[in-house]
């Protein structure tokens, strides 16, 4: 049932529909008969202080009574919630649909968030503009740019450019089969879409959780990892493992492509855990991974081509090429505007996590990047004493 289908939200207290109300931070229901309240988690994190909140999401789950009143959004029965350890309030939490139901007056004691004052929101036409003209700033700086280039020939590349994907454009040569990357990426596949049959269950058991970082052992550092959140956001991430994920294997090997990839995610789940250690959320995705791989694949490529279709509307479009390392300072300046807004609760994408990999990333390429030139150097050594005798 979709949350969002208001037709469909019933009152649990008057069992007559809720109303849809708008707000800057996102949508909520209300009854106008009893003057209660239906809201998200994920806009609960939007409006009120994360220490207003942590201790409401921490009961719902240990579980508390049932409340016998049914959920909003599923019908099935919330369970009875203290709002926090000080405030003599409860509140009833859907476990499946993250709902929380107010009755009049219980969100008094919450905290709402203090926002800087914000300037007013650029509409979406000029937005995706201004990115554009980012982007072709950067190309036309960058050494070696092609600006309104042509399409790549294969047809599959084409259309993960059409879905905003970048695509190799000279893609370094290989040698080997990357069967490490394959062998990585069907685990994941597997697993993910296993998971998506019971999805909120396995998340709230497996996911990991910054308040309780340490549960089962820290075994889920490694099971978030293989889950997804939903099938676009496994495509994504399945999508940068393969195509980058080949040509860092082939640069080092299984072993220490291994070790990246679990380097890279760990970093990026300490740096997560770190913003907000409190939290009760659970994360998933193997994206902190994924990002030390992209960027040492940008590092150590970093004059590879990579190929983006630029489009507005349905009418005009530019084919344009930028090298991997300009690639590399564009999403990383990304990153971090993603970084502000998951700190203001504004985006429950972790970009913190994404910068932990990238870190990671930076470190694994200073390290084996300087064992690969000393290999370099001792093969041309023996090449010259070859040659000599």
């Amino acid at each position: 049932m979709d949350a969002n289908d208001a037709s469909a939200l019933l009152c649990p207290h008057c069992n007559i529909p809720l109303k849809e109300v708008h707000t800057s931070h996102g949508v909520f229901f209300a009854c106008d008969k009893c003057g209660g309240r239906a809201m998200t988690v994920e806009l609960l994190r939007r409006t009120f202080t994360p220490e207003s909140i942590n201790l409401l999401w921490l009961h719902a789950i240990s579980g508390q009574g049932k409340s016998g009143r049914l959920c909003p959004s599923c019908r099935k029965p919330m369970i009875d919630v203290a709002l926090s350890d000080s405030a003599q309030v409860d509140v009833d939490v859907c476990q499946h649909c993250h709902f929380v139901w107010f009755d009049v007056h219980e969100m008094d004691t919450l905290a709402p968030r203090q926002f800087p004052a914000a300037s007013p929101e650029l509409p979406q036409q000029v937005r995706e503009l201004i990115a554009m003209e980012k982007v072709k700033q950067i190309a036309e700086e960058a050494r070696g740019t092609d600006v309104d280039s042509a399409p790549p020939d294969e047809g599959w590349k084409q259309i993960a450019a059409f879905l905003g994907f970048p695509v190799e454009f000279d893609a370094p040569e290989e040698t080997r089969k990357p069967w490490a990357t394959w062998l990585l990426s069907t685990a994941i596949i597997c697993i993910s879409v296993l998971a998506f049959l019971h999805l909120r269950d396995v998340v709230q058991r497996f996911g990991l959780i910054p308040a309780q970082a340490t549960r089962l052992d820290g075994l889920t550092f490694v099971t978030s990892f293989f889950l997804h959140a939903g099938i676009i956001h496994l495509l994504g991430n399945m999508y940068f493992l393969l195509v980058f994920g080949d040509n860092v294997e082939e640069c080092l090997r299984p072993f220490r492509y291994f070790v990246l990839i679990a380097l890279a995610a760990f970093i990026g789940d300490l740096t997560h855990i770190a913003v907000d250690p409190q939290s009760q959320i659970p994360c998933i995705g193997a994206s902190g991974g994924i990002a030390g791989v992209i960027t040492f694949y940008a590092l150590n490529f970093p004059h590879v081509k990579l190929e983006f279709l630029l489009r507005y509307g349905w009418w005009w479009f530019r084919w344009i090429r930028l090298p991997a390392w300009s690639v590399l300072i564009l999403w990383i300046f990304f990153q971090f505007i993603g970084a502000w807004e998951q700190k203001a609760g504004i985006s429950s994408v972790s970009s913190f996590a994404h910068l932990g990999g990238v870190a990671a990333g930076v470190i694994a390429w200073l390290l084996w990047r300087k064992e690969k030139s000393n290999d370099q150097a001792r093969m041309t050594n023996a090449e010259g004493i070859a040659k000599s005798e």
